[in-house]
């Protein structure tokens, strides 16, 4: 019989992954509100009220200075690593008019061009570092 898995081990491995913020339990109570205030702005009204005063909207949900600072500067690497999810972000990019190709080209230091050439080929290589750790 095997021995049960350190889960919390586990997950931590996750975080040597390159360029790669997954998802976990963890980062979903981090970004609950974060969360919360980006599916906001599926109602029309909520965004207008965010156009009109962005720092005004912000500031009716309990986010940390660091989450409200990234939202303004609409850093969405940063944003990942406090506990956003990439699919309720979208309405944040999506209210700034960017399609999802466009804003997570931002993401990846390529232009839309390069970002969709990369897609079509078949994703980014697999070739590079795969170990923040072990930088191999």
């Amino acid at each position: 019989m095997s021995q049960p898995r350190d889960i919390h081990a586990y997950l931590a491995e996750f975080e040597d992954i390159p360029g790669t913020r997954v998802f976990t339990a963890a980062r979903a109570r981090q970004g609950y509100h974060l969360n919360q205030f980006a599916m906001s702005l599926m109602k029309p009204e909520n965004r207008e009220r965010w156009k009109a005063d962005e720092a005004a909207y912000l500031d009716q949900w309990p986010l940390s200075p660091e989450q409200k600072a990234a939202v303004l500067a609409r850093d969405y690497n940063r944003l990942l690593d406090l506990g956003g999810n990439i699919y309720f972000l979208a309405k944040v990019f999506s209210t700034d008019g960017l399609s999802f190709v466009q804003a997570v080209s931002t993401m990846t230091g390529v232009s839309v061009e390069e970002y969709q050439a990369m897609m079509i080929g078949g994703g980014r290589s697999p070739d590079g570092v795969r170990s923040k750790r072990e930088q191999r």
